[in-house]
Parts: structure tokens; C-alpha cells; sequence
């Protein structure tokens, strides 16, 4: 079994899918999109499938939101979990690409959510990786890369499944281990 080349592809802009031997609660079984990266600054990213089932307006009840009230609260990653992000994605259909724009304003994310083909999600906390840290992990084969390619991802009702569906992308042996219990013994 030959597993993909994660190291060679263009981070920024990816997908992160965490291998299934990847056993960090932190991030087991999660699918990361991944704005930033740079060699020098590090990376910065946010984890798609773990909604909170919250809104925004659950939690900034005290602000007059409009439709920002209704935004989904997923939790974004362990670092700065007491922190609320706002980011809007919008998918390209041209280049099949989804882009995120992150750490936007109020004001901003509600002009956005207001917009066709403009995806508003509030983020607790971020997934962070310190200059090289990343390339280490992946260099360990913890993480599976994949274009930022599918703007379906941003469905929440594609949660609990979006993990499986994209590992099961990158192979018969990966299919298998997806599918599998997350807990065997529990079988």
C-alpha cells in the first residue's frame, strides 16, 4: 500500500484530512481547511466537521445580529477555544476552489451572509501550527492533503460523514479503515 504524497502539494488553500491512525483527540478524525501556511509564519486552519449545535446568536445575544444570529458555531480547533472567529468562504466555480476569508468583522460577516455564493461559519477556537510543525506532521504521514475542491463541506449536515467521505477519496485500504467503527470493540 502506497499512501498519497502529502508534502509535495501546495498547503495553503487545502483540505487537511487527519489520518486514521492519527490518534489526538484533538484532531482525530477531522477535516481542517487551511487558509494560511508559510514556511515562516507557520499555519492556521479550522476544523469543519464539529459543529457545536449553537448559533451566534446563542452566544453574542446582547448585539443586534440580524441573520449573523443564525450562523453555525462549529469548534474550529484547541488553540483560543474562548474565542469567537468569524470567516466567509465563497466557492469559485471557474477554478472549483473554495476560498476563506478569516477573523472578519461583525459588520463585515453579516454584509456577507446577506450575499449569494457566500458561506458565513463562527469558529470557537483555531487549529495552529508553529513554523515547521506542520511539515513535520506531515512528513509523519498524520495528515491526508486535498485541494480545497468541494464546497459541500460547508453543509453541516454533511458532518458526521464528511470524514469518511473524504478519507474513503484516497483509496480502497483508506475506504476500509473509514468505514470501520471508530471503536472496534464497541462492534
Amino acid at each position: 500500500m502506497r499512501e498519497p504524497d502529502s508534502t509535495t502539494a501546495p498547503l495553503a488553500g487545502s483540505f487537511l484530512i487527519s489520518h486514521p491512525g492519527l490518534l489526538d483527540p484533538n484532531f482525530r478524525r477531522t477535516v481542517i481547511i487551511l487558509p494560511d501556511h508559510s514556511a515562516k509564519d507557520g499555519s492556521f486552519g479550522f476544523i469543519l466537521n464539529r459543529p457545536t449545535g449553537r448559533v451566534v446568536g446563542d452566544l453574542l445575544g446582547n448585539k443586534p445580529l440580524g441573520q449573523l444570529s443564525r450562523v453555525p458555531v462549529l469548534s474550529g480547533g484547541p488553540v483560543g477555544a474562548d474565542q469567537l472567529i468569524l470567516a466567509a468562504f465563497r466557492w469559485h466555480p471557474q477554478t472549483k476552489k473554495l476560498e476563506c476569508r478569516h477573523h472578519i468583522a461583525l459588520e463585515e460577516a453579516e454584509s456577507l451572509a446577506a450575499k449569494q455564493h457566500h458561506t458565513v461559519r463562527a469558529f470557537a477556537g483555531y487549529a495552529g501550527w508553529s513554523a515547521g510543525q506542520l511539515d513535520a506532521e506531515l512528513a509523519q504521514r498524520s495528515w491526508l492533503v486535498r485541494q480545497a475542491d468541494d464546497q459541500e463541506v460547508l453543509e453541516l449536515s454533511r458532518a458526521p460523514q464528511m470524514w469518511r467521505d473524504l478519507t474513503s477519496g484516497f483509496g480502497p485500504w483508506f475506504r476500509m479503515v473509514a468505514e470501520a467503527p471508530d471503536d472496534p470493540s464497541l462492534n
